[in-house]
Formats: structure tokens, sequence, C-alpha cells
């Protein structure tokens, strides 16, 4: 019996904070890094399973133990037994009576599930030489539907309905793939739109997004109107009339505070307004997306689990639907949320603003092309052109659309050089020098 043996964890940050990289109106100086894990098996085949939680900084260590009290739920177990049915697996480690406590079902708690899940979802895909988009593809409707937990969904979300969906997809997944394979996956940029550079450098990036076949980019707003206002502009005259821009206020509005910023913004046609009040505010949403209509409302990166999801599509709380490969619980719950979207034809856009983001949550937008939606018609993944030198197998965007990835695994593998050199606190990058997770408080940084 082939059993795991290897549970290793690793608090890898980065400084983007000196340059304001991923800067926007809640978050000015973020320094991005994963809460990062290695699942090793007795297996002589040298497959390892590589997952992470993402975060912008302090608290990566109080994550990074949060992945460690899974381990008991892995190590030592059967390799085949975990694998062979993930569905089971995801159940396992969120029915852990004690550590369920601390969610729910969300928070530092959950994120470590993602960690643990999309990590052994790596190991699977590895061991059957596929990547993660085609393995899933590739998958039956009932294989998929035995992973998700439908517990407080089927008032919006059964399995056969679930089987519906995927059946209705089944007959043109060869098709699609073979487009995909042709074409790639559309992608927008948030490049060019962090909140702490200059007028220049957001022209300048505007510019060269569409330069590089990019048809949607976004900024972030939410500091003061009268910036958010002047950068809409200048980004709108840099780019065009027929080039999307979406806004993100990364959560920084009351209700009654966002409706009177969008009416003022909606002059320079924002495709979306992303995150414009709490994440977990349902009805807030709701309220918001009626008083801006035909503006769109986008959100989810900070979405907190399936539930949530569900009451937002029955509320009708937003047009857009936002993913994140490492917030909910990994894989299987995204595939639920992915379900949901389709049952309510909402489009996904997944967020993909971190280190590594944009490796992971690439495979579920393609599985969803090949196997649930069958469409890309308003969808598109986040990019942003930030420390993808650091993965085995990065991404690859060309003309404004993500290249199927072919390498078998899940994309999150970090070179070793990198787990060595941003190591935090003592590997060699942040004994250099970088701010540390005390030193830059409040915004400010030494």
């Amino acid at each position: 019996m082939a059993v795991v043996t290897r549970f290793e964890t690793y608090d890898v940050r980065f400084p983007t904070s000196r340059h304001l990289d991923g800067s926007d109106a809640m978050n000015p100086d973020p320094d991005y890094s994963a809460a990062y894990l290695v699942i090793g098996t007795d297996v002589g085949d040298g497959h390892e399973g590589h997952g992470f939680a993402f975060t912008i900084g302090r608290g990566n260590d109080v994550q990074v133990a949060a992945i460690r009290a899974l381990a008991g739920h892995v190590v030592g177990w059967d390799v085949e037994a975990l694998l062979s049915d993930m569905g089971a697996t995801w159940r396992r480690f969120a029915d852990d009576s004690q550590l369920r406590w601390l969610g729910p079902e969300k928070g530092v708690m959950h994120m470590a599930v993602s960690a643990v899940v999309n990590a052994l979802w790596d190991l699977r895909a590895k061991r059957a030489g596929l990547p993660l988009w085609e393995l899933l593809s590739s998958m039956s409707p009932e294989e998929l539907v035995s992973l998700v937990d439908f517990r407080y969904l089927t008032d919006a979300l059964t399995e056969a309905r679930a089987l519906e969906v995927l059946r209705r997809a089944e007959p043109g997944r060869a098709e699609r793939r073979r487009a995909l394979l042709d074409t790639g996956y559309p992608a927008y940029t948030t490049t060019p739109g962090w909140l702490g550079y200059s007028d220049e450098k957001l022209v300048r990036l505007s510019r060269e997004a569409v330069a590089e076949g990019f048809t949607q980019i976004k900024l972030k707003v939410g500091s003061r109107l009268e910036d958010d206002v002047r950068r809409m502009r200048l980004a709108r005259e840099a780019v065009g009339p027929d080039v999307r821009i979406a806004v993100d206020a990364n959560q920084r509005w009351d209700v009654g505070d966002a409706v009177p910023w969008i009416r003022a913004l909606a002059p320079f046609d924002p495709w979306w307004v992303e995150e414009p009040t709490s994440p977990d505010d349902v009805l807030g949403h709701a309220t918001i997306r009626e008083a801006v209509a035909p503006v769109r409302i986008a959100t989810g990166e900070h979405v907190q689990n399936r539930v949530v999801f569900k009451q937002m599509l029955q509320a009708g709380s937003l047009d857009v639907l936002q993913i994140d490969a490492a917030r909910v619980a990994g894989v299987n719950e995204n595939v639920a949320i992915l379900l949901l979207a389709a049952v309510f034809d909402v489009p996904v856009c997944p967020h993909a603003g971190g280190v590594g983001l944009c490796e992971l949550v690439q495979h579920l937008s393609m599985f969803d092309l090949v196997a649930v939606s069958g469409t890309t018609t308003d969808r598109v993944v986040e990019y942003v052109d930030h420390l993808h030198e650091h993965f085995v197998d990065p991404v690859v965007v060309e003309h404004g659309r993500y290249r199927a990835p072919s390498a078998p695994g899940f994309s999150a593998q970090m070179l070793p050089a990198t787990l060595t050199d941003h190591l935090f606190p003592d590997g060699p990058v942040w004994r250099a020098g970088a701010p540390t997770d005390d030193a830059v408080l409040d915004g400010v940084a030494p």
C-alpha cells in the first residue's frame, strides 16, 4: 500500500509592497504571499502534490499553521484511497468535528482545506499524466457530481439538476476542447490599474495592454471619488470606446456610498463594478445592483463558501460571479459553484489577482468551458503580470488569451529556489532588507 509520507509547509512571501504592485483602496501595501504545501508519498514515481493559500503578508504564518493542523488527515493515509474518491476526502476535511468549530466552512481553516485539497488534486493530475482542466473534463457527469457536497444547496442545486447541466454539456466536449487548444481562453488584465500607480503609469500600461491584445482591463477604485473619475477618464481616453474597463472597489463602500459613486463613474462605461461592499452583504449587493443597473455588479473573490454564492444568486446580487481557486475549499467546492452559476445562467469571471492564482484558476475556467457551461460568452479570466517566473509551469498569455496548459498537474508548483529565497523571515530576499510584516504598519513602509 502506497501512503503519504511528507507534509511540508512553507511561509513564502514576496515584497510587492516595494513597488505598490497589488495596491488597492483596502490593501495599500500588499506583500503577495503563499502559505505553501508539498505532499509527498513513498511511491517511487517522484510525483508530489503542491498547493497553497494566498494571503498578502501579515498572518501568512497563521495560515501555514492552519494547514499544518490538517496533516493528520493526510500523512499515513493510503494514497489511492485519498485520490480515488476526492468527494469523500473533501468531506473528511470539511467535517473535522473540532476544526470545523473554527469556521464552519469559512476563514483561515477553510482556506487551509483549499491548500490541502488542491495539493491532492495536483498529485492526482500528475499521476494521471494530465493537466487538471483536462482531468476534470474527462470525468463523467456522475463522477463530477460525486465531488460535490450538496448540503445547504438543494433549494437551488440538487444532484439531479447538476447531472442535467453536465449531461447537457457532454456532447460538445471534444469540439470545445479542440477549440480551447487552438485559440485559448479570453483574459483581461489588472496590471494597469493598481491604485498606487501614477497617472502616467496607468496610461502607459493601459495602452500596452490593448497593444498586447487585451479587450478588457481593470482599474482599482474607492479611495477618492475625484481621483477615480480622473483615472477612469484617462483610461478611457487611452484605450478608446471599444475596450471594456472594469473597476474594483475591493469592499470599500457602504451601500449608501456605493450607489452615487458608481453613478459618477457610469459616464465612462464601466463594464462591471467589483466588490462594491462587504462580501458577506448579500442584500446590500442586491440593492446596489438594482440601483445602478445597467452597470454590472461582480463579486466573489472574498465570498467564503458555496452557501453564500447560492444566496447571492438567489437574491439577484450579482451579474458576474468571480470564483477564487484558493478562497473556498479547493477544486471540489469550486465545481459546486460553477454548477450553481450554470443553473442561474450567470457568467463566471474568476479572480486571479495574487501570486499563483492565475496558474490555478485557468484550469477551472477551462473545465467550465469544456464540461459545464460550454461557453466563453462574456467570460474572461483575470491576469496580472506578476511573479509567474516563480512557477515550474507558469501561465502563458498570448494576444489577450490564456493558452491551455499541457503539463500534468494543477500548475501550482513553485521552483525550489523560490521556496528558499522567499522563505519568511530568513530567506535571502527578506534578509536583504525588504520591509518585514512588523515594519509595514498602517500602510506606511519604513
